[in-house]
Formats: structure tokens, C-alpha cells, sequence
């Protein structure tokens, strides 16, 4: 059975998230919880507090033991970027785009 948990508008960078993401797809939860709370980058506290979440559903919702699930799935979409403007010379500005993400974890007990 899989049981899924998403965080979104995360004030994180997509791309700068994916690797993060990566590392712990296909791990047991454990170890996908310990690889992450070592990791002293940004992404790392968000997916902590979406795999954390994600076996929340699996216990209370789907009646699965924490002990053997997996993680089957980590993904980080694109959310909506916020625009901003950054002031030049001659009268000129710059587009700064302020990326959100959507952090998508899917747990399965592998039956």
C-alpha cells in the first residue's frame, strides 16, 4: 500500500532541492530520516518534515508500521515563482524570480 504526504509553496529552489530528493528515494524510512536530519542544507528540513508527515498517514490513516516502509518516491515540482525587480542603471530593472517548490514523498511497505 503507498501512502503519499506533500508540502507546498516551499520557499526553496526546485533545482536546488532535486539532489537532496534523489539521495533518499528507495531507502527505509530510518535511514531516509537520518541521511537527511545529518544534511546541513535547506531542502533537508523540508523533506524531514514531509517524510515525518507522510508516516504520520501511514500510522494513524493507513494502519502501517513505521518499520517497514520505504520510501518510493521523492519528488520536487515547480511551484509558482514570486516576481520581483531589482533596480539598473539608466532607468532599467532586472527580474529576480523568487522560486516556490511542491515537495511530494510516497511511502510504500513494498506488498
Amino acid at each position: 500500500m503507498e501512502v503519499k504526504a506533500v508540502t507546498k509553496y516551499v520557499r526553496l529552489s526546485p533545482r536546488k532541492a532535486r539532489d537532496m530528493a534523489r539521495a533518499i528515494q528507495g531507502l527505509r524510512v530510518a535511514d531516509a530520516i537520518k541521511t537527511v536530519e545529518f544534511s546541513e542544507r535547506k531542502a533537508a528540513r523540508q523533506l524531514e518534515k514531509t517524510i515525518r508527515s507522510a508516516v504520520a498517514n501511514a500510522e494513524n490513516n493507513a494502519k502501517l508500521s513505521a518499520d517497514d516502509l520505504r520510501v518510493k518516491e521523492a519528488t520536487i515540482g515547480e511551484g509558482p515563482a514570486m516576481k520581483r525587480f531589482w533596480a539598473r542603471s539608466r532607468g532599467m530593472v532586472s527580474r529576480i524570480r523568487k522560486r516556490t517548490s511542491h515537495v511530494t514523498i510516497v511511502l510504500s511497505d513494498g506488498k
